[in-house]
């Protein structure tokens, strides 16, 4: 299972290029926000969960789920719309099940989409784009480590992805990240094919809230 999944990375490293992946981010994200139906919206967060998989990307659907959840549980605190279950003075509501989804699934949708369109090789330019370049760096390593956090001690597990991410050898990552700018600034035609695809797909939602 493992090798499939570096297979699948491989494949994702060798047909497109860091900034091809981000414009191609850039582009679907107005997709997501402007789309204000919540069944819709999952459908979208489902295809860019399917994209980190095929991208290779390392994901947790256990903790997905308990964020969604965790995101669910604080907008019930706060009932509008119709009941639908009353427990004692606790009262679960349409308005705020609906918009405990959306969020929760709009905050997963996006976090998914950064790991697929945000990759550690990604250089933009000027002083700005050097900082930005290396936030989406530390981002992308923070996402691929996620693992390691224990929810039975998020504590512990946060101090144990510090102390990882500071004993990468520096010299070596430098290197890294060279390496994978010169082997990677153009994607091939097949994968901007494929993200031209991609993008559209992420559309579809939106039209067909639009044109109903």
């Amino acid at each position: 299972m493992s090798g499939f999944r570096l297979r699948r990375q491989e494949w994702y490293q060798r047909l497109f290029s860091s900034r091809a992946l981000c414009i191609a981010g850039l582009l679907i994200m107005p997709a997501l926000f402007f789309n204000s139906n919540t069944i819709l919206r999952v459908t979208q967060f489902f295809f860019f969960w399917f994209l980190a998989w095929l991208a290779g990307k390392k994901n947790n659907p256990l903790i997905t789920i308990l964020v969604i959840l965790g995101i669910v549980a604080f907008n019930l605190l706060i009932p509008y719309g119709r009941v639908i279950v009353s427990l004692g003075i606790f009262r679960i509501t349409s308005g705020a099940l609906l918009a405990g989804i959306h969020r929760g699934v709009t905050l997963e949708a996006l976090i998914m989409l950064s790991r697929v369109t945000i990759r550690q090789d990604l250089r933009l330019p000027g002083s700005f784009g050097e900082l930005m370049g290396e936030s989406f760096r530390i981002f992308a390593q923070i996402t691929e480590r996620k693992y390691i956090i224990d929810r039975k001690n998020i504590a512990a597990g946060i101090d144990k992805l510090m102390i990882e991410l500071s004993e990468i050898p520096q010299e070596a990552e430098a290197e890294k990240k060279q390496k994978s700018f010169v082997q990677r600034n153009s994607s091939t035609a097949g994968g901007i094919i494929i993200l031209v695809f991609a993008v559209i797909l992420s559309w579809i939602p939106l039209g067909l809230q639009i044109f109903k």
